[in-house]
């Protein structure tokens, strides 16, 4: 291999490990924000705020190095699918450290409220799971593994479930203005703890780009007679990256 593609191959690897560094930082800072959450612990939501700095330095970083790349080097369909995938997970890995940082600042703000065991239950159980897809995204990432991509969808129904009976719970337990409060602040966290998982299956299906080739919605709400058994929306989007830059032609 000649010495410049091999230096550039090393660009990419080193870009690929700093990928995988910020989806731990992304994960610990999410980590950190659940246990100030069921602590009720203002010294850890302070933590969890001040921590977001390291994972935005990641972001730079890593988007500094794609940018160089794109313009220093010429990168061939399977590295420009790469470092288009590289660009994308680091937006959701930016993300989700920022649902994090909400979910710290309103367990800040209404620490001395009155509290519902079961909603706290219930988002510790929402909570679990989205640190679980985080993990397997990035495993998925790491591994190539396209199986494990699709079966994000799976694993994110019970958080979408919880999030959805999230609500009348509040309501049922808001026996007076402040745990009513209480309980309105927590449908926002539950919500955000929705979002991680959201961003999770967004890795997944960046991963499945990189493995096919072609860019595939594992969901989509608005056109559910379009998914596929396989747990995918086909997509023309981003083919043009293997058919020289040039999209197919629209249909009637």
């Amino acid at each position: 291999m000649p010495e410049p593609r091999r230096h550039f191959h090393e660009q990419l690897q080193d870009l690929e490990r700093g990928i995988q560094d910020m989806g731990v930082a992304a994960q610990d800072l999410f980590d950190l924000s659940l246990r100030a959450l069921l602590d009720r612990d203002r010294a850890l939501c302070d933590k969890v705020i001040a921590g977001d700095d390291a994972v935005d330095a990641y972001y730079l970083d890593i988007e500094r190095g794609i940018m160089d790349l794109f313009a220093l080097q010429t990168p061939v369909a399977s590295d420009l699918r790469l470092l288009t995938a590289l660009l994308h997970v680091e937006v959701h890995l930016e993300r989700v450290a920022d649902m994090a940082v909400n979910i710290a600042k309103i367990v800040k703000v209404s620490c001395g409220l009155p509290s519902n065991a079961r909603v706290v239950e219930h988002l510790e159980e929402m909570g679990g799971l989205a640190l679980q897809m985080l993990a397997a995204a990035m495993d998925a990432f790491d591994r190539r593994d396209l199986t494990l991509c699709r079966r994000l969808t799976t694993m994110d129904d019970p958080i979408d479930r919880l999030n959805r009976g999230m609500l009348a719970e509040v309501l049922d337990g808001a026996s007076d203005k402040a745990m009513l409060e209480w309980g309105i602040a927590m449908h926002v966290v539950s919500r955000e703890i929705e979002r991680v998982g959201d961003h999770a299956v967004d890795i997944g299906e960046q991963v499945a780009f990189l493995i096919t080739g072609e860019f595939m919605e594992f969901t989509d709400a608005s056109h559910p007679e379009l998914e596929h058994p396989g747990g995918a929306v086909r997509s023309s989007y981003l083919r043009g990256v293997e058919m020289g830059g040039q999209r197919p032609a629209a249909g009637p």
